[in-house]
C-alpha cells in the first residue's frame, strides 16, 4: 500500500512530466510578489506617520490662517482627522487593499481618479527620458570603449563628467534660458497631449525630457564604458574570440556588450522607481500636469491620501522594475534560473 507521502512524491512527478510544472518566470514572479507585501506595507507606514507627524493640520491649510480654531476643530472633525493615527491608518490600509485609496482632502476627490488623470504625463515623461539617455549611451560607450585612452574615448568621459557634474533640477532652467528665451525653439512650459497632435505632444516635452535624461545618459555612458573595457582587456571569451580571427567591432558587440548588459540592467531597474520620483522638480519648473505637480500640491495642503497614494505606486513601480530586470537577466542568459531545480 502506497503511503500519501509517496502518492503527493508521484503526483507532483506526473505534474512535471505532464509539463504543468509552473515556469521560472510564474515562480519568480510569485516570490517577488510576496516579498513585496511587507515592503510595500512598511512603505505605506512610514509614510504615513511622518506626514502625522508633521507640523501644522490639513484642516488649518483648507481654512486658511484667519480660521478660528473652532472651525479648524469642527472641520478636523467632518474629515477624520481628529481620530488616533493607528485608527486612520487601518481605514486607509483597508480601502488600500481593496482598490480604494480614500478621497483627497483638499478636492473630495476620488484619489484613483486624480492619480490616474497625472499619471499618463508622467509616464510619457520618463519612458521618453529612459529611451534616449539608453539609445545613446550604449552606441557611445561602445565608440569610447573601442579604442580606451584615445581621443574619442577621452572626449566622451570629459563630456559625460560634465553631465554628470549638472544634475536635472540645475539642467532644467539652463535649457529654458537657451532653448525658450533666446532661441525660442522650445515652449518654456506647458504640456501638449498626444489628442493635440503626436508633434506637438513631444515639442512640448523636449526640454523636460532632456533635462531628466542627459544625467542618465552621462552616467549609463560611463558604466558602460568601463564595463566594456574591463570585458576586452581581461575575459578569456575575448581572446578565444580573437584568437579565431573574429574583428574587433564584432566581438565587441556580440560578446563583450552582452556580458556588461547585465550591470547596466541593474542600474535601470535601480533607477526607474527614483526617476519618477525625481520628476517632481523637472514637472513643476516646466508646469507639466503630472504626479510631481500633484504630489508637491498634496504636500504643501498636508493631502494626505494623495501622498500615500503616490508612494505607494512609486513602490509598485520599483518593485516591478527590479522584477522586469530579474526575468530580462534568465532572457540573457538561459542558465539564470533563480533558484529552479
Amino acid at each position: 500500500m502506497r503511503t500519501p507521502i509517496s502518492l503527493l512524491q508521484s503526483f507532483g512527478h506526473s505534474r512535471r512530466a505532464a509539463g504543468l510544472r509552473p515556469s521560472p518566470g510564474l515562480r519568480l514572479a510569485a516570490h517577488r510578489g510576496l516579498v513585496a507585501i511587507p515592503v510595500l506595507f512598511g512603505v505605506t507606514l512610514l509614510t504615513f506617520f511622518v506626514l502625522d507627524l508633521l507640523p501644522g493640520s490639513a484642516a488649518r491649510q483648507l481654512l486658511g490662517a484667519d480660521a478660528t480654531p473652532e472651525q479648524v476643530a469642527a472641520l478636523e472633525v467632518r474629515l477624520g482627522l481628529n481620530r488616533p493615527a493607528r485608527e486612520r491608518y487601518l481605514h486607509w490600509l483597508t480601502g488600500a487593499v481593496t482598490g480604494d485609496l480614500g478621497k483627497s482632502i483638499a478636492s473630495n476627490q476620488p484619489v484613483t481618479a486624480l492619480v490616474a488623470e497625472r499619471l499618463p504625463v508622467t509616464v510619457e515623461l520618463v519612458a521618453l527620458a529612459f529611451a534616449l539617455s539608453l539609445a545613446l549611451s550604449v552606441p557611445a560607450a561602445l565608440f569610447a570603449a573601442h579604442r580606451p585612452n584615445r581621443l574619442v574615448d577621452r572626449l566622451t568621459m570629459l563630456l559625460s563628467m560634465g553631465g554628470l557634474s549638472m544634475p536635472s533640477y540645475v539642467l532644467a532652467p539652463v535649457l529654458v534660458l537657451i532653448f525658450s528665451v533666446n532661441l525660442t525653439l522650445f515652449p518654456s512650459i506647458g504640456f501638449k497631449p498626444p489628442s493635440a497632435g503626436v508633434l506637438e505632444n513631444l515639442h512640448s516635452l523636449v526640454l523636460p525630457t532632456v533635462a531628466i535624461a542627459l544625467p542618465l545618459l552621462c552616467f549609463y555612458t560611463r558604466f558602460l564604458r568601463g564595463d566594456v573595457v574591463e570585458q576586452m582587456n581581461g575575459e578569456d571569451y575575448v581572446v578565444t574570440a580573437v584568437a579565431k580571427g573574429i574583428g574587433p567591432w564584432r566581438v565587441l558587440v556580440r560578446h563583450a556588450l552582452r556580458n556588461s548588459l547585465f550591470g547596466l540592467l541593474t542600474l535601470v531597474g535601480l533607477n526607474f522607481g527614483a526617476l519618477i520620483g525625481g520628476t517632481v522638480i523637472v514637472e513643476r519648473i516646466f508646469a507639466l500636469p503630472g504626479l510631481g505637480q500633484l504630489l508637491l500640491q498634496a504636500i504643501n495642503t498636508r493631502d494626505a491620501p494623495i501622498v500615500q497614494a503616490i508612494v505607494l505606486l512609486l513602490a509598485v513601480v520599483t518593485v516591478l522594475a527590479n522584477l522586469c530586470v530579474d526575468l530580462l537577466y534568465a532572457a540573457l542568459d538561459p542558465r539564470i534560473r533563480y533558484g529552479d531545480r
